[in-house]
């Protein structure tokens, strides 16, 4: 039986297996304090709602997961010639999946890999390798805030579900900027994120105002977040209920 990629989940089993761990403990002490009972309940009923959610990302489930990284790519308007860099690659799906509708291309993806994610070069090149894209794309690990790049090295550039992870940027559009930064004159860019939330970006007329600003005359705001496919389950802020496209032409 062939290998198959390991792409991971969204949901850590980490915020399965805490919560749970934690109210099944939490519900022994309630033995001796009935009213512990109550934590315990709320405890365990996030690590059910942690456990569904990872099911409904994943292939035997809603397959959720897939079909967002899809969203990018039906959203790219780019002919495929030329150098494409995936911003926070993760698990190395998205890139991988470009890697395969364009054919000519030569890819890049960057990410961080902390410890909080079970992603890494290692599985994103392993993953490449089983799809049989491994010689078109490079893996490296970099900051979004700081790519290790020229000015206008990529002719595409994409990422999907990153800029609001970047801890050490505190305003989450300069993560923005700074992937236009290495975007060159005329390229297309398609970046998936959680726009919608005000306190990061603002609405998305000042986020679309500020792109302009940086002399992007070509930007466009597509909302994602009520896609039919996206289960009402998933649709709270810290899942998918936020997400929202950023594309257009530099």
């Amino acid at each position: 039986m062939p290998e198959k990629p390991d792409y991971g989940n969204w949901v850590s089993m980490r915020l399965v297996f805490l919560p749970a761990l934690i109210g099944l403990v939490l519900l022994i002490l309630a033995l001796l304090f009935p009213m512990i009972v109550i934590l315990a309940a709320l405890f365990l009923l996030m690590a059910a709602y942690f456990a569904y959610a990872r099911w409904l990302f994943s292939a035997r489930g809603g397959d959720v997961q897939d079909k967002v990284y899809g969203l990018v790519l039906e959203h790219l308007d780019w002919n495929g010639q030329g150098r494409l860099l995936d911003v926070g690659c993760g698990s190395g799906a998205l890139t991988i999946k470009l890697a395969k509708k364009y054919p000519d291309a030569r890819l890049t993806g960057v990410d961080y890999w902390g410890a909080s994610w079970e992603y890494s070069k290692k599985v994103c090149e392993k993953n490449a390798a089983i799809e049989g894209v491994n010689g078109r794309i490079t893996f490296q690990q970099a900051s979004a805030l700081k790519l290790p790049f020229e000015d206008e090295t990529f002719d595409a550039i994409v990422s999907n579900l990153t800029f609001h992870e970047v801890r050490d940027a505190k305003d989450k559009k300069e993560l923005i900027r700074e992937a236009l930064r290495v975007l060159r004159k005329g390229g297309t860019f398609t970046f998936q994120d959680l726009f919608l939330i005000k306190r990061a970006y603002g609405t998305p007329e000042e986020l679309v105002n500020a792109i302009k600003g940086w002399g992007i005359s070509d930007v466009e705001f597509i909302d994602t977040h009520n896609e039919p496919f996206i289960p009402g389950a998933l649709k709270l802020p810290f899942m998918v209920g936020t997400i929202s496209i950023i594309k257009g032409k530099k």
